[in-house]
């Protein structure tokens, strides 16, 4: 599932930078200074095209192996407690679980999308470009962690209660992300990223209860 997304959403990415940065170009009214606007709208266009894939991406793979990756957290939440016991694959469970993944990637990806255009706009200003850099990396990171950890959160909590838990625990979440963010800037990362981060947000999660 990883492998088959990453090849359709970066290379669909790869495809559309160019795009993007033309039409961004051609909102410059002047001739002057028109190559140097075109050399940095492909830089921004590609830029945000790869943003937006990465964020498709971990949406996606979230909700489609969403149901994979709920027994597996199941099985590891009932190796600590000994509380919980995985009931297997059922259709009735896959749909359950396809929806309520869906819900959370609906929610995270309009609010993560939102405020990686913003800093990536900042970012164009040479002084903040640093900590626009930064700001998307944490943003990124958060949702990242958010969707790992309410694979452990659906058994627990409804999708208010979850986001709310998430608030609560948000630098659980973004500590999450980040070593689940920064598995994927290692090309092969994403092969076991989603694997681990549910892993990880599970223990996490028994580790700290429902507060």
């Amino acid at each position: 599932i990883s492998l088959l997304l990453a090849v359709a959403v970066f290379g669909s990415a790869w495809g559309l930078s160019d795009d993007i940065g033309s039409v961004i170009a051609g909102w410059y009214p002047l001739e002057w200074g028109s190559e140097t606007v075109l050399k940095i709208s492909n830089v921004f266009g590609g830029l945000l095209v790869a943003i937006i894939g990465v964020v498709l991406y971990k949406n996606l793979v979230m909700v489609i192996a969403g149901p994979f990756m709920s027994l597996l957290s199941e099985k590891v939440e009932n190796s600590l407690t000994g509380n919980v016991h995985a009931g297997g694959l059922h259709p009735a469970r896959i749909i359950k679980d396809l929806i309520r993944g869906l819900r959370i990637a609906l929610r995270n990806i309009t609010r993560e999308i939102f405020f990686t255009v913003i800093l990536l706009i900042f970012g164009l200003i040479p002084i903040f470009s640093i900590f626009s850099t930064i700001g998307i990396f944490i943003v990124q990171a958060y949702y990242a962690g958010f969707g790992n950890f309410d694979y452990y959160l659906e058994r627990h909590h409804n999708v208010r209660e979850s986001v709310q838990y998430i608030k609560r625990n948000r630098w659980a979440a973004i500590g999450n992300g980040v070593v689940f963010v920064g598995l994927l800037l290692t090309i092969i990362g994403f092969l076991f990223a989603p694997v681990l981060g549910a892993i990880a947000a599970t223990i996490k999660g028994v580790e700290r209860g429902r507060k």
